[in-house]
This record gives structure tokens, C-alpha cells and sequence, in this order.
């Protein structure tokens, strides 16, 4: 709005929320395609961050919705999905046919999901590791042998990325070198457990990564699977620093219209993609464009065409 206004041009604001709904409308078949894309992956990431949302019933107060974000992390695609609220009816409605691997921070109603469609869960080991870096206060030395044993685990993943390795060269490295450790300090933990204070800092970081021992060290007798999902919480960040500059959405429909935007620019930044000039040209095409091969006009498969 301002952008017109500085160049002396008056529109009502109706009219630019008509444009981007009728933008929004042309891109629905785009954003479904790359839902089914990430949905098709082994492999995928999640991870929830709140938004602030105007609410129609709620006088001068926000409601509390939530964007749900999928990231393909191997061939950089990511989804998000807007929903209402934090329950597991957003997610399980998403994952509903899923058959792989998705790696989580932890949040409960993913082993609900999980073992309801066996779907095979993992955890995030950067989650367990910041539990250790709050108990620093509290039990130093405890707090720095764990964090110790951890960094050896993120070494052993950059010796890979420097070597180059495959996912079968990574693999047997992992195998071999980061296996022991994590069942070392999976010992360590347990008797170091018995002789804390449950509820203490050192206590709870020490609680909540035995609780999920197995589902920490998954990733470490493959090849393909990451330690953590920093990858995702990298596309979650701007969401966060977005609530600071606009404070919240305008309706629970345009924040349903931003998640199929955040899918879209987001993909479009992992295949260094301009997003301008890709939504420029795919909006000039979109409406004649068979529907059957819609995926065409993906971020990551327009690219090819542009050599």
C-alpha cells in the first residue's frame, strides 16, 4: 500500500486484498502439487511457531494460531500449513498418508501421530542439547562433559560434509565413530540420573534425553537422516521476525493465503530462486497451464527450464 501511495497512486485496500485472494486462488493448485512433492519424501522435518490472528469473535484480542511447517531438508522443498490451534488434528489431517521418517523437537502429539500410522519418529539432538546448555548455572561440570560429547558428534558430521561423503561413506563413519559415543553417553546419563534432583535444571535435561535415547541416536546408523532440524527452524525463524515488524494477521483466510506463500517463496530460497521473478512469470501462465502437469511451475523444476 505504501509502495503505491509513494508513487501517486490511490487504491482502497479492498482492492489489493482482492488481487492477492485472486493470487491466491491461481497459486492453490502450486501449493498442492508441493505438498505432494514433501509428502512423498522418506524423510521429512517438523516443527509449529504461533502467529497472532484477528479474530471477528474475539474484540480487541488475537486469537493464537499456528503455522505447521514439513521440509523435505534432501531435496530442499518445505510446506507449510496454517491451522488454529496446536493440537494433533492439523498434523495428522497432513500426514494422514505419509510412510516415512519425520524428526521432531519432541512435542508430544507426534508419537501419538506416529504410532497411530506407523510412521517411523525421530528427535532432534540440538533440542536435548540446549536442555544441557541451561543447566550450566546449576551443575558445570556435569552440563560440560554432556555438551563435550555432543560437539564430538557434530565433528564427526562436518569430518563428513569436508570428505564428501556419500550416504553409504557416511554412514559406516557414523557406524563407527559416532555410535559408541552416543551409547556412551547414553550410560552415562542414566547413572548420572540417579544421583540429581528430578526437578533440577541438570535433572530435566538429563530426563528429557533418556526419555528419547533411541529416537536421538536414530540418525547416526544411517547414511541420509540429520542430527537435528536446524534446516526447518532456519524457515520458522522468519515467521518469528515477521510477528515483530506486522505484530498479526488480518483474518484466519489470509493467514491460510500465507502459509501457501511461505511455501512457495520459502522453496524458492532453498533453490536460490528470485521469487519475484518466478511468481511474476508463473502467475502470467498459471491460469492456461494444463493441470496435469502443473508441477512444471514448482520453483525447483521452473529453474531447469530457465537454462
Amino acid at each position: 500500500m505504501q509502495r503505491f501511495d509513494r508513487a501517486g497512486v490511490k487504491l482502497p485496500y479492498s482492492t489489493l486484498t482482492d488481487w492477492v485472494g485472486a493470487a491466491a486462488n491461481l497459486i492453490t493448485p502450486l501449493y498442492n502439487a508441493l505438498a505432494s512433492q514433501v509428502f512423498s519424501s522418506n524423510y521429512i522435518q517438523c516443527d509449529e511457531s504461533p502467529m497472532p490472528v484477528l479474530d471477528k469473535d474475539k474484540k480487541r484480542k488475537t486469537h493464537r494460531g499456528y503455522f505447521w511447517a514439513y521440509q523435505d531438508s534432501i531435496n530442499k522443498l518445505v510446506i507449510f500449513d496454517y491451522q488454529e490451534g496446536r493440537n494433533k488434528e492439523g498434523p495428522t489431517k497432513m500426514l494422514s498418508d505419509y510412510n516415512g521418517t519425520i524428526q521432531t523437537d519432541g512435542y508430544q502429539i507426534y508419537d501419538t501421530i506416529a504410532e497411530g500410522k506407523g510412521i517411523t519418529l525421530i528427535h532432534c539432538l540440538a533440542h536435548a542439547r540446549r536442555y544441557f546448555v541451561d543447566a550450566l548455572d546449576h551443575d558445570s561440570i556435569r552440563e560440560e562433559h554432556a555438551l563435550l560429547q555432543i560437539q564430538q558428534l557434530y565433528k564427526i558430521e562436518q569430518d563428513c560434509t569436508t570428505q564428501l561423503y556419500n550416504t553409504d561413506a557416511r554412514k559406516k563413519y557414523r557406524l563407527e565413530n559416532a555410535v559408541p559415543i552416543l551409547k556412551e553417553l547414553g550410560k552415562w546419563m542414566v547413572e548420572q540420573y540417579g544421583q540429581v534432583l528430578p526437578k533440577s535444571p541438570i535433572g530435566q535435561a538429563l530426563a528429557y534425553s533418556i526419555k528419547r535415547s533411541d529416537k536421538l541416536s536414530a540418525y547416526a546408523f544411517t547414511g541420509h537422516l540429520y542430527p537435528d532440524n536446524n534446516s526447518i527452524e532456519n524457515f520458522i525463524r522468519p515467521i518469528a521476525l515477521g510477528r515483530k515488524k506486522h505484530l498479526f494477521a488480518g483474518s484466519h483466510e489470509a493467514t491460510r493465503r500465507s502459509a501457501m506463500l511461505y511455501s512457495l517463496m520459502g522453496t524458492c530460497k532453498m533453490h536460490n530462486v528470485h521469487p519475484g521473478e518466478w511468481l511474476e512469470n508463473i502467475l502470467s501462465v498459471i491460469a492456461d497451464h494444463p493441470v496435469n502437469r502443473i508441477k512444471e511451475l514448482l520453483p525447483h523444476i521452473w529453474k531447469l527450464k530457465q537454462k
